[in-house]
């Protein structure tokens, strides 16, 4: 079995040094191979990030320098990346861990760094429908909004909105 290093319990309720699951572990070869974990390794490296081990099999970096993504917490393959603690994250959001470890599996189900268009086009999408970048992205939603600290907003009317910009009076003859 693969052990991650054993770390005191963290908030989301699992022992970071716990025995990964065969799906963690099937994650964990996948970000490798295609890239994305070592490209968090080294966004968090180049952002001056402390790295730990964290439960799931996932890679805390905490103390972010830089200012992008604007995001409480943001993961790159297996890495999940903080401008603050964690410990001052989990008390506000719970969950947060498990949400973002959600994120870690879309990135192996996009197979790596394609993931970071789609997650782009599916923000674009959001911020059409709803008016955030989160309550219309599908990976969001897939990942559990509330459990990722967002407030899921209702979906606005496409039609209503082109109407609003002139769209759809007429045509000029």
């Amino acid at each position: 079995m693969i052990y991650a290093r054993r770390m005191p319990q963290d908030r989301s309720g699992q022992d970071a040094g716990a025995p990964l699951t065969p799906a963690e572990r099937r994650r964990r070869r996948a970000n490798r191979a295609n890239l994305s974990t070592p490209l968090g390794l080294l966004v968090a490296r180049l952002g001056g990030a402390r790295r730990r081990p964290g439960p799931y099999g996932l890679v805390l970096a905490e103390g972010y320098r830089f200012r992008f993504p604007v995001a409480g917490a943001f993961t790159v393959g297996d890495v999940i990346i903080t401008a603050r603690s964690f410990d001052a994250l989990l008390r506000r959001t719970p969950d947060l861990l498990r949400h973002e470890e959600l994120h870690a599996r879309q990135y192996a189900r996009c197979l790596g760094l394609p993931y970071l268009g789609l997650y782009v086009l599916a923000m674009g999408w959001s911020v059409v429908r709803t008016g955030d970048r989160a309550s219309g992205n599908v990976f969001e939603r897939r990942a559990g909004l509330v459990a990722g600290g967002y407030v899921e907003r209702p979906v606005r009317s496409l039609r209503r909105r082109r109407r609003r910009h002139g769209a759809g009076r007429g045509r000029a003859g």
